[in-house]
């Protein structure tokens, strides 16, 4: 079993759609085609040296991510990691 730095949230048991920052994450998946664990622990790494509007602009420039997409992703990561 492989251990994340920030784990990528479970789905409402009850069908209930995701709120906030990960409410993205099912399209995150369909749009940039790799699985959200993935950029959840690209970003960690990425955070450690880092600030929040930086790793933003690399989702975007170095990956295709749109402004939200991104800013869902850093703010989702940052916010677990309490940062």
């Amino acid at each position: 079993m492989t251990t994340h730095r920030v784990p990528a949230p479970a789905l409402p048991a009850d069908g209930a759609k995701p709120k906030g920052p990960a409410s993205y994450f099912p399209s995150i998946e369909k749009t940039y085609g790799r699985p959200v664990q993935e950029w959840l622990d690209l970003v960690a790494d990425r955070l450690d040296d880092h600030r929040h509007m930086e790793v933003v602009a690399w989702l975007k420039d170095e990956h295709g991510f749109g402004h939200g997409h991104a800013n869902a992703v850093v703010g989702y990561v940052r916010n677990a990691l309490g940062s």
